[in-house]
């Protein structure tokens, strides 16, 4: 199905907009100190070449007293970014305006080295700070600083701005009873503060648009904004916008505006269609959550559901997604909604980017594959997991004969393994357009194919992409235990057997790592009726999912799944019948019964067959070290495009 409304144009106050694709404001880490960078400017302009209608920079801090993240734009300072961008959309027919705001008491101390603003002195979630309650004079210099950077972003050519009133934001927290306990005009009416600060914008504004990002469901009912409330505040503050942004989330529930693939994609839509009610088509209303299938969003536009779609994470995967829908929409890049390389807003400041795609974020860097080769070479590729499709694929579109190897009767790997736990299902799309890529390329691809050193010894041209085996176990087991891998406890549930075809009885996870691997395991076999413990060496299980903003929902969704969680615990020894775990700071010993002891733990790369054939070929992926499907898709790309120099 090609998309048909989704490609119609879209008029934003005598405006228009060659689609309903908005590629929305979002922490990319590109900018150099506050200012918008070439990196910037080359990422948008990847999107606006993609076709996508309407695009919203990066959010600008409209006052020094907000710096939330260490690269976070300073709206005084992006004058000259902001005019380069305003030049691109103009050149590629896009709408392209400035992102807006001010995240008062959810901010940060750490790079201003001052107290944060906020309409109350509730502390903020994470580092628990009490900001400063704003007096008058601070709301003033803040609704000054909203209209100075309209101002400034109209006289850079742009065609307007968007105030975020969203979950990170200052004026929501005004318009909230979570974070807004005053007790003057401000507290009295808690619509005061949007209504000057977009009031100001729009008169800064002039002809230019204004959009407004509206937090429309706090998910905190006991003080928060409600949908039945929110669908009155948007009625009341459409007046002074020309469209509206829904989405979800505060400041308990930061996550849950770009939530990962637990959350089904869309999950805003009712919301947004209650919103579109509610405005009674006073101005266009778009929507946001998880909008990354075309079809979907051609589907909601379709039935009136919202005016445009906000489908920003997956032009991150695609950025010629818009393209790609005209053309042939089976061809888009899928995201995965893993959220690994496109949230990054943490202290390590790791460029925007995407699993899929690692060329976002790194447009200047990361030379683009494509092109033709000088001389086509024949090219073997053992392996059909991700990284060895994706050393094929990249290798076919520069004109090489390429064939894949696999000894699986499907490929895709690990990919297909960890897409059967719990939430990761749309991990093995990557690898399902891969396949179909490599085919449509001519791709030779051979499954159920066991490879030797002899078979590649007349191979001048061979790339391997073998995986990945189970590491050492780091405890003791006892003859004739049961210990199976989170792999091969996947690899039957992707077979058929939902509690991972193990023996009746408890069920012990082991979790050295601290990623999404043992946690998705332990939820498919809890949801399988099985008793499930997760033993963690850490404080916290799970702890490196907080890079992927799924801590505190993994954690919540074991303990309602009923999953025991055993903190600070490492694993000494594996009997027939039982587990001991020491306690990692006291030295206590307890045992815990256990039919099975699933190990969770690292992985080592697979070197057979590099070791068999003297070590003379190329590896990408596992095969060199196990890693994230990032590393495996980046490094094929970089073995397969240095193939154009072979002899």
């Amino acid at each position: 199905m090609h998309a048909v409304r989704l490609l119609e144009p879209l008029t934003l106050r005598g405006r228009t907009a060659p689609n309903r694709v908005l590629f929305g404001p979002h922490e990319t880490n590109l900018g150099w100190h506050r200012e918008l960078s070439d990196r910037h400017v080359a990422y948008y302009e990847r999107r606006l070449r993609g076709g996508t209608g309407i695009l919203v920079c990066e959010e600008a801090s409209v006052h020094d007293s907000d710096w939330p993240y260490e690269r976070c734009p300073l709206a005084s300072e992006c004058g000259p970014g902001w005019k380069a961008l305003a030049e691109l959309g103009a050149r590629h027919g896009a709408l392209v305006l400035a992102g807006l705001g001010h995240t008062g008491g959810q901010g940060a101390s750490a790079f201003s080295q001052r107290e944060l603003w906020a309409p109350s002195g509730v502390p903020e979630v994470n580092t628990r700070e009490v900001p400063k309650v704003m007096e008058a004079a601070d709301i003033a210099e803040v609704v000054e600083g909203f209209a100075a950077a309209t101002r400034l972003a109209v006289d850079a050519g742009l065609d307007g701005v968007e105030v975020n009133a969203g979950q990170n934001s200052l004026v929501r927290q005004f318009l909230s009873g979570l974070t807004n306990l005053r007790d003057d005009d401000y507290g009295a009416d808690r619509l005061r503060f949007a209504r000057e600060v977009l009031a100001a914008v729009r008169d800064a504004a002039g002809e230019a648009v204004v959009g407004l990002r509206l937090s429309c469901d706090e998910l905190a009912p006991w003080a928060g904004i409600v949908p039945e409330a929110a669908a009155d505040i948007a009625a009341e503050l459409a007046r002074y916008v020309d469209y509206l942004v829904v989405v979800r989330g505060a400041i308990f529930s930061v996550p849950a505006t770009r939530p990962d693939g637990h959350t089904e994609p869309g999950f805003n839509l009712d919301l947004t269609r209650r919103i579109r009610e509610a405005v009674d088509g006073r101005v266009p209303v778009l929507a946001q959550g998880s909008l990354v299938d075309v079809h979907q969003a051609e589907w909601a536009l379709g039935e009136g559901w919202c005016d445009g779609v906000e489908m920003t994470r997956a032009q991150i995967a695609d950025p010629d997604l818009v393209r790609k829908a005209a053309d042939d929409p089976a061809r888009i890049r899928p995201c995965l909604l893993c959220n690994q390389l496109c949230k990054v807003r943490d202290n390590r400041n790791p460029l925007v980017s995407c699993v899929g795609e690692p060329r976002s974020g790194h447009e200047l860097d990361d030379p683009d594959a494509a092109g033709s080769a000088a001389r086509p070479l024949d090219v073997v590729v053992v392996g059909g997991g991700v990284a060895g499709l994706e050393v094929a694929r990249v290798a076919a579109s520069r004109g090489h004969r390429v064939v894949v190897k696999e000894r699986d009767v499907e490929l895709g790997g690990a990919v297909r393994d960890a897409a059967a736990g719990a939430g990761r299902g749309r991990l093995a799309l990557l690898a399902d357009w891969l396949e179909a890529e490599c085919r449509r390329l001519g791709v030779t691809l051979e499954t159920g194919v066991e490879v030797t050193a002899d078979d590649l010894a007349r191979c001048d041209h061979v790339v391997l992409a073998t995986g990945s085996v189970a590491g050492e176990r780091g405890y003791e087991v006892a003859d004739g235990a049961v210990v199976r891998t989170a792999r091969e406890v996947l690899h039957a549930v992707r077979g058929g057997a939902p509690d991972g075809g193990l023996p009746d009885g408890p069920v012990v996870v082991w979790d050295p790592i601290g990623g999404p691997v043992a946690v998705s395991v332990a939820e498919t076999l809890a949801a399988a009726g099985r008793q499930v413990t997760l033993v963690s060496p850490d404080l916290i299980v799970g702890t490196m999912l907080s890079l992927s903003g799924d801590l505190a929902p993994a954690n919540a969704r074991l303990e309602q799944a009923g999953v025991r969680l055993l903190r600070r615990g490492l694993l000494r020894e594996r009997t027939t019948t039982e587990v001991v775990v020491e306690e990692r700071f006291s030295g206590t010993q307890q045992r815990l019964p256990a039919a099975v002891l699933v190990d969770a733990g690292h992985r080592l790369p697979d070197e057979v067959l590099w070791e068999a054939s003297g070590q003379r070929f190329q590896r990408a992926g596992d095969t060199v070290a196990p890693r994230t499907l990032h590393e495996a898709v980046l490094e094929a790309r970089r073995v397969a495009s240095a193939l154009e120099g072979e002899s």
